[in-house]
């Protein structure tokens, strides 16, 4: 009996990947290429595929960005995709290759990928924080995937937690102007990886920076803990790379403002996927069962 397959595609703003992979999240082969524009990315992807598809593939899983219609397939308009504009890649992949394909927010499908297979595992109540280039929320409620109405549940990089300041999501004073590599850099030090350095290196001035986002990603989370009431939330890319900048800052802010028994409740970790976060996660949609 041959072992059963399944591929997943991450679509990234300057990079994707292809993977195939098993029911266990191990990789067994990966292609990465740039993103360019929508016409090119897509032929290039498909050609990938190709050369992938064998007879043990059951099903193809889709993790981009936001916004996106998971039900009826369709990328709309992605911030970081521009001129993917409804189009219908789930069709397009089915039509093409004759197996199912499936398609979600990156967000949602690195929370499944944490839940299953990494810090989340064996807990009901999850939040996945993206905290890279923006900052976004997957919501894993009573063991299931929350998505909303609209697929656009968990998006708390638009709450806004200042009247005015850094630009995040469109909005001024926006939790993502602040808790986010892009959010990060509006202090003029550098990029974040940047200022994570300086303040390795002792830096005062970028020791604050990350001493002002430890507060304000405290801020952001004492809202997630008194709403959801989550048993774990997991933070990856720049949390789980500057853990110790951010970590001493953030928990003071969190005594502060969230409810002593949800706060008491809940861990606060760093992912554990690491690199293979994106990778897996597209294996993750792919696999269907835990949506």
């Amino acid at each position: 009996m041959k072992k059963e397959k399944y591929i997943g595609i991450d679509i990234g703003g300057s990079k994707c990947s292809v993977v195939s992979g098993d029911l266990s999240a191990n990789i067994l082969k990966k292609v990465k290429i740039n993103t360019t524009t929508f016409e090119d990315t897509i032929c290039n992807l498909m050609h990938i595929l190709e050369k992938m598809m064998t007879p043990e593939v059951q099903s193809i899983g889709i993790s981009c960005g936001g916004p996106l219609d998971s039900e009826k397939g369709l990328i709309l308009s992605p911030p970081n995709l521009p001129g993917w504009d409804s189009i219908p890649i789930v069709d397009m992949l089915q039509q093409k290759f004759g197996i199912p394909a499936y398609l979600q927010n990156d967000a949602n499908a690195c929370a499944i990928a944490e839940w299953k297979f990494g810090a989340g595992q064996g807990y009901k109540n999850v939040i996945f924080l993206t905290f890279g280039t923006g900052m976004g929320a997957g919501l894993i409620l009573n063991g299931r995937l929350y998505s909303g109405i609209c697929d656009m549940a968990g998006e708390i990089g638009h709450v806004r937690i200042y009247e005015n300041g850094h630009t995040g999501y469109g909005k001024n004073g926006a939790f993502e102007g602040y808790c986010s590599g892009s959010g990060i850099a509006q202090y003029g030090l550098g990029s974040a990886k940047e200022v994570a350095e300086k303040a390795l290196a002792g830096d005062r001035e970028a020791i604050n920076v990350f001493c002002k986002v430890g507060e304000d990603l405290g801020k952001g989370l004492s809202i997630l803990i008194d709403l959801l009431n989550p048993e774990i939330i997991i933070i990856g890319s720049i949390y789980a790379r500057a853990t110790r900048l951010i970590e001493p800052s953030m928990r003071r802010m969190m005594a502060r403002e969230a409810l002593s028994r949800n706060l008491d409740a809940v861990q606060i970790v760093p992912a554990q996927l690491g690199e293979a976060i994106g990778d897996i996660a597209a294996l993750c949609v792919a696999y269907q069962e835990y949506q």
